[in-house]
């Protein structure tokens, strides 16, 4: 398996297991009962496991064009140095991104997010050099 690929099923299982802090925020302040059920007129949750729901959600927003780059690359056989480096920035990207914006660190937050942008344009750049 390439690099590349090796990155997107990585980033996958990321964006797959990305639910699990603020589930148990769910459950460390909702408990159980009101966690399994319908979630109407639920108690605030705590800001970090807000913001964790917000990574998540920006995770599979941004896994989707990541995949769709990734897949169009190995589909016209483009794999190099620059696709390989630009998909593993990615995932580490968005695993710091995750961690970062859980924390609250805004700067480091759009930081990381831009690198993991960065890292897309990289594959998606070698995409279009492919074709001159």
């Amino acid at each position: 398996m390439t690099t590349e690929l090796t990155m997107l099923y990585a980033s996958a299982v990321l964006a797959l297991f990305q639910f699990v802090p603020y589930t148990l925020g769910y459950l460390q302040h909702w408990g159980f009962a009101i966690a399994a059920g319908n979630r109407a007129d639920t108690p605030p949750l705590p800001a970090w496991a807000e913001r964790s729901i917000r990574a998540h959600r920006n995770m599979t927003e941004n896994l989707v064009h990541f995949a769709a780059i990734v897949l169009i690359a190995k589909s016209i056989g483009v794999s190099n140095e620059v696709t390989a480096v630009g998909a593993s920035l990615f995932f580490y990207a968005r695993l710091i991104y995750a961690i970062v914006y859980t924390a609250g660190i805004p700067w480091l937050r759009t930081l990381v997010f831009a690198a993991g942008v960065a890292g897309e344009l990289m594959v998606a750049s070698q995409i279009l050099t492919a074709g001159a």
